[in-house]
């Protein structure tokens, strides 16, 4: 190891490593590996899952309440076989067989083919003071993903991922902890895949052959070594199965589907008022209006001000006329203010609900109202509060929450002055009384659990209507409570550039409603860059614009006529596009599929995707291939195996191959895989403007299905059966097409509406939905 001038050396303990089985218990499910003291413990949960526990003592520890995987008890018992070897146990199920040496103890994970993955490398298993560790082998032509959003490019082999959800304020290609902490991977190289989940809320970390090339190191700050091995062999089996553990999200109201515009701050309501109606004015499509923290009392939670804020209520029912919906900004920091009548504070002291130190005072930090405290969310009782005081926000109209600075942030004096973050002492205990531990256990799970109880606060706030939720930090299963995105970016073409792989890993995360601040958060984004940036976020499942206070207005208008035009096209291309859009979150919410994707996602054999992040996927059908830099009129764009059309003018290409595409500043190149079919609907300013009376059917020669999800878009009734599906097929043979429309399924009826078939170069078809089956022919 190379000694650099005037460092000093250091001698790291020496690691303990899991030596030889000695003996073997079985029951349905779980197979125990006594090594001495240590214990191995492998669990079959599905034929493609198993989960592997090892400790160097004698105990396991209990399960959480907060454990975000699903429980063993809670899968189907599946059938394996267990063979019993001189120099291994073989484990064998359908799908996968795990081999586990007897001397010493390692385990081999092998395809049915025998294909080798997840094998312990030499070192296997082992633990020192405060760390236990897992060696694996890197195998050939092997790819990493997901992490939950790295910065940087898209494939993570050879870097070090840290999970310890971190304030990454100006995070670059070179940040390790992110705002997201969410311990899991896919590994992917041709003809196999696996994921692998990190069961541990301590800190912990990846070292993906950074350290040692061909092997990675996963280790944690927790008492054991936990993980779920999840054999694929694609991407979307393993994401599955990962989100089948760890949850799914719920299907979002669809308003939030639309356009969202931000800013720190929209600091009246006189402003606010007058940028809706610049929206309408300007005929450009917006839904969602988020409101910073301006709109507090002296940046207290649950309040309003007074002066830039007085009538709330009648502000939000006047946004509601025109078509808006409106989201506010909670911070975890409650004020501390003794004595000031300020409920929030009273309430949270009187019943013990903050966070302590280990003297018995309250912790305290610096976030923007002062001095402030910090609530408990951990414990059951504390959330439930925390969801009551949203009453404060449901009750003028409020429709949405955004959880911010919730990694939790603070600094060590008032903000403003010079200062430096500090975090919550690793000692303070949290947790119910039964459960009791200290942060830091539960610093990953505190944006997580405050995202919880603001779920489940609307859930009884807004009982009939869906919600909307968004937030900075969170750990694995941060799906189930709320969309995510990519934090405190900056207005630069490298944080354009980087959106992309990042919110596709969050993708491959089981995190699928991801979002990116179009233009960038800090800084002044020029006309060009902005107008590239609307583009690319007409992709993003979340698609809002946001910027800082200091910087210059970043709305759509700002940067002239021909921006505006632009923002205005894209914009409107997006709520065209909610039809095949919604239907992608249906997916997502049904399967974990991402919507924003790699093409690795859809072409997993294919070696060219595997570190191609500059190109995304919007569901299986389009292939958008951005511009990333200034003055770039022309980019190189590879397209995968199959028929490739030109969205924009009907050029065909056949795959793999490498194109020169032209962009000039009005064009975005994007591409349709031949025999899609993608449903559109007409421009609306915002998203239920009118009823559904037309969509458009967009096909494009070839073979090919789509299946339509359908329901009222805004309340729960869809849990209930009432939605429906229509499933699309085309077939192109010769000079002949024939689509094929399946008869309406489900309990939800549509209204009345026009459906045009086009078949993209051809010509088009009418007819009225009648819910019917039928089958179009189209001559050539």
């Amino acid at each position: 190891m190379p000694q650099y001038f005037g460092q000093l050396h250091t001698t790291e303990p020496a690691w303990s490593i899991l030596e030889g089985v000695q003996t073997i218990q079985q029951s349905d499910r779980h197979i125990l590996f006594k090594c001495g003291d240590p214990c191995l413990s492998i669990s079959v949960l599905a034929p493609n899952l198993i989960r592997v526990r090892m400790t160097p003592t004698s105990e396991f520890l209990p399960r959480r309440s907060w454990a975000v995987a699903q429980a063993d008890e809670e899968w189907p018992t599946v059938p394996f076989e267990v063979r019993e070897k001189a120099e291994a146990i073989e484990i064998e199920t359908e799908q996968l067989r795990v081999v586990v040496s007897r001397n010493p103890c390692r385990i081999q994970c092998f395809d049915k083919s025998g294909q080798p993955f997840a094998h312990d490398a030499d070192s296997g298993m082992g633990w020192r003071t405060g760390t236990i560790a897992g060696w694996k082998r890197i195998e050939a032509d092997e790819h990493f993903y997901g992490f939950g959003e790295p910065t940087g490019l898209l494939d993570q082999r050879s870097k070090v991922r840290t999970n310890w959800t971190s304030d990454a304020i100006d995070y670059d290609v070179l940040t390790d902890s992110m705002y997201q902490a969410i311990p899991f991977f896919i590994a992917l190289r041709p003809g196999l895949g696996y994921g692998l989940f990190f069961n541990t809320t301590f800190w912990s970390r990846f070292d993906l052959g950074a350290e040692q090339p061909g092997v990675w190191r996963m280790e944690t700050q927790g008492g054991e070594l936990d993980y779920y091995i999840i054999y694929g062999p694609e991407p979307a089996k393993i994401l599955e199965t990962y989100t089948q553990l760890t949850g799914r999200m719920p299907l979002p109201p669809k308003w939030s589907l639309g356009y969202h515009q931000c800013r720190w701050s929209y600091e009246s309501q006189d402003i606010v008022s007058k940028l809706a109606n610049e929206f309408r004015q300007r005929r450009i499509p917006c839904d969602v209006i988020h409101l910073d923290i301006d709109y507090m009392s002296g940046y207290r939670v649950f309040t309003w001000s007074q002066k830039r804020f007085a009538n709330p209520k009648e502000l939000i029912d006047n946004l509601k006329q025109d078509g808006f919906k409106v989201t506010t900004i909670v911070d975890p920091g409650v004020k501390y203010e003794p004595e000031a009548d300020y409920k929030v504070f009273d309430e949270g002291l009187k019943n013990d609900y903050f966070i302590r130190k280990t003297n018995g005072q309250l912790f305290h930090g610096y976030v923007w109202p002062d001095k402030a405290v910090f609530a408990d969310f951990l414990r059951p009782e504390v959330r439930d509060w925390w969801g009551s005081l949203l009453n404060s926000l449901t009750d003028v109209g409020v429709a949405g929450i955004w959880n911010d600075m919730n990694e939790p942030t603070l600094d060590d004096r008032p903000f403003g002055d010079p200062g430096k973050k500090i975090a919550f002492p690793l000692d303070a205990a949290q947790g119910p009384s039964d459960e009791r531990t200290t942060h830091t256990e539960t610093h990953n799970l505190y944006g997580q659990m405050m995202a919880q109880a603001s779920y489940q606060g609307l859930e009884k706030s807004r009982p009939t209507e869906r919600s909307f939720f968004l937030t900075r930090a969170g750990y694995a299963g941060i799906q189930r409570w709320s969309a995510v995105w990519t934090g405190d970016n900056q207005s630069l073409w490298e944080h354009l550039e980087m959106s992309l792989p990042m919110m596709c890993n969050l993708g491959l995360s089981g995190v699928a409603f991801v979002g990116s601040d179009i233009g960038g958060f800090a800084g002044n984004a020029t006309a060009e860059l902005f107008a590239r940036w609307m583009q690319v976020g007409m992709l993003y499942p979340l698609m809002r614009g946001h910027s800082a206070l200091t910087t210059a207005q970043h709305e759509p208008w700002t940067f002239g006529d021909r921006v505006e035009k632009i923002c205005r096209e894209y914009i409107e291309l997006r709520y065209q596009l909610l039809p095949y859009i919604y239907t992608l979150f249906w997916k997502a919410a049904t399967t974990g599929s991402p919507i924003l994707r790699p093409l690795l996602y859809d072409f997993p054999n294919d070696p060219k995707t595997f570190t191609l992040c500059d190109q995304v996927m919007l569901g299986s059908s389009l292939l958008a291939a951005p511009i990333y830099r200034p003055g770039v009129e022309h980019r190189a764009v590879y397209l995968p195996e199959g028929s490739w059309y030109d969205w924009w003018s009907g050029e065909t290409f056949q795959g793999p191959i490498h194109i020169l595409a032209h962009a000039p500043l009005e064009l975005m190149p994007l591409y349709v895989r031949a025999g899609s079919i993608i449903p559109m609907a007409p421009v609306m300013q915002y998203v239920d403007e009118r009823p559904l009376d037309q969509i458009r059917l967009r096909i494009w020669m070839g073979t090919g299905e789509f299946t339509l999800y359908e329901d009222d878009g805004h309340t729960f009734e869809h849990k209930t059966g009432a939605f429906c599906t229509t499933t699309y097929h085309v077939c192109s043979k010769g000079q002949r097409t024939i689509v094929e429309i399946g008869g309406r399924e489900g309990n939800f009826s549509p209204a009345t509406r026009e459906v045009i078939v086009e078949l993209v170069g051809v010509g088009e078809q009418r007819f009225v939905d009648d819910g019917a089956a039928r089958q179009l022919t189209f001559e050539i």
